[in-house]
């Protein structure tokens, strides 16, 4: 569940090759999450300020709590320069956000479909949480609600839309990017690991598909980056438990 815990599309093993393309899309789903609902009370103060939009402490909690939860891990294992990367996407969230506010919410087909992808995960991961009581039990761990998650997920999947229709149809990729890719990296990698070499006609489209994703992180980076520079944001000052951290 953590992309993390992966590596990079461009250092993957051939084995994994089936799975790079889904690793990468990750990374941008990732990256444009939006912050979800917490069940926990916490005593609010300013984080940061973003062209007059307010971060607050809770909505920095709400992340760390939901990017735990998505890595099945506990929210206080995370670190000084973990939760200030998490208050950082905050920051992007709210960038991209500006750029369109939907009126209306995600198609519900859509966030169902999604929520049953993260619940077969984590059932994978815990089979405890297989049960509707087990699933709940998990989701109160993390200070999370059904109702919170769908909504979070609707989040995502507008914010994704938006990625997708501004950069994706600036993305070509042509085939000597897809020839070079298998015999620069690919077979290298191949070799080194001992396995036979496949094909590029069995391998092509995945290979295009992870080009292209490659160029789309790379495409809502320098997007990220240009949004930053002509934004006002507030540099956030750490509250004293982050002093302490």
């Amino acid at each position: 569940m953590n992309p993390g815990s992966t590596k990079r599309w461009s250092e993957g093993h051939p084995s994994t090759i089936r799975g790079m393309s889904h690793c990468a899309r990750t990374m941008t789903l990732i990256l444009v999450l939006s912050a979800v609902a917490f069940a926990g009370q916490i005593v609010d103060r300013v984080v940061t300020n973003v062209n007059g939009h307010v971060v607050l402490q809770s909505d920095w909690e709400q992340e760390i709590a939901f990017e735990a939860f998505s890595e099945a891990r506990d929210p206080d294992s995370f670190t000084t320069e973990e939760r200030k990367a998490a208050l950082d996407r905050l920051i992007d969230q709210e960038l991209l956000r500006e750029q369109v506010r939907p009126s209306e919410p995600a198609p519900m087909d859509q966030v169902t479909a999604q929520l049953a992808e993260v619940r077969h995960e984590f059932q994978r991961l815990y089979p405890s949480s297989a049960t509707e009581e087990g699933w709940h039990a998990t989701l109160e761990r993390y200070g999370l609600t059904q109702s919170a998650l769908e909504k979070r997920l609707g989040d995502q999947i507008q914010l994704m839309r938006l990625v997708e229709d501004r950069l994706r149809p600036s993305i070509q990729i042509d085939q000597h990017a897809v020839e070079r890719y298998y015999q620069e990296q690919l077979l290298p990698e191949m070799k080194k690991a001992g396995n036979s070499a496949k094909p590029l006609t069995e391998v092509f489209g995945r290979i295009k598909d992870l080009l292209a994703e490659k160029k789309m992180n790379e495409l809502l980076s320098g997007w990220l980056a240009n949004l930053r520079a002509g934004s006002h944001i507030l540099a956030p000052e750490p509250s004293a438990g982050e002093q302490n951290r």
